[in-house]
Parts: structure tokens; sequence; C-alpha cells
């Protein structure tokens, strides 16, 4: 079996799917490529976003928001949207799923801390449906 592509999609890519892109990173390993993107990129990953995933143990400093391309979705086998709406291109035979996530920008620390809490639950449940059980080892 070929590894799957899941492309993580908000508006900034500053937040929400960058805290996914790196949960899945982290849960599934070289299992999956995992790629993340914005319809209007912020400049930088929301701060308070970096602090919640440290306090998981995972380091999303580094990220840099990028600007969402057909190419990118092209790509991928499985586009989770959240929040871009119909500024997402739509490809047939793509997955598509929307996760409604509340946005964190401009929110506090425990604001966020349920946002990254939802998405690492939603992302567990992504990975049971890519990665057969036998190779979830």
């Amino acid at each position: 079996m070929t590894r799957p592509a899941v492309l993580f999609v908000c508006v900034h890519n500053a937040g929400r799917s960058q805290m996914a892109a790196a949960f899945l990173a982290a849960v599934a390993g070289d299992r999956i490529e995992v790629l993340s993107a914005g319809s209007q990129p912020g400049a930088t990953v929301n701060p308070v976003a970096v602090a919640a995933m440290a306090e998981v143990g995972i380091d999303i400093a580094a990220a840099q928001p990028k600007i969402l391309t057909p190419d990118a979705v092209q790509a991928s086998d499985v586009v989770i949207t959240m929040g871009c709406g119909d500024e997402c291109p739509y490809f047939p035979g793509k997955r598509y799923e929307d996760w409604v996530l509340d946005d964190p920008a401009g929110q506090d620390l425990s604001f966020v801390r349920r946002v990254r809490d939802d998405i690492s639950t939603r992302v567990d449940a992504l990975v049971d449906s890519l990665i057969p059980k036998e190779d979830a080892s």
C-alpha cells in the first residue's frame, strides 16, 4: 500500500491546521505524508498554539504558514478543511472532511488547549481510518 497523503487546511495556516499536522506527524510517523496550508496564510504560527503544543511535547515553533495551492490538494488523498469554506479547491476522487473547530486566533491558552485536545482526538480517529490495525504498531 502506498503512503497516504493528508492535507490540513485552515484560513491562516497558523493554528488549527498546524496543530493537526504536528499531531498527525507525531502519531503516524512516516506512514502518512502530512501537509498543511492556508487560503490566506498568516505571517507566523500562533504563539499560543505553539505554547499549547509544547505542553504535550510537540514543537511547532519552527513551522511556517504556507499558501494553499491546487497542486497540494491534487497531491493529497485526504483533505481536512477547518473553516476555509469555498476557497478550498475540489478535485473528484479525494476524501474531504470538514472539521468544525473553534479558531484559536486571539484566544488565551486555556481556550487553545481545548481546541488542541479536540484536534488530537480527531487525528487519532483519522489515523485509525488510514492505517490498517496490523500496520499501526
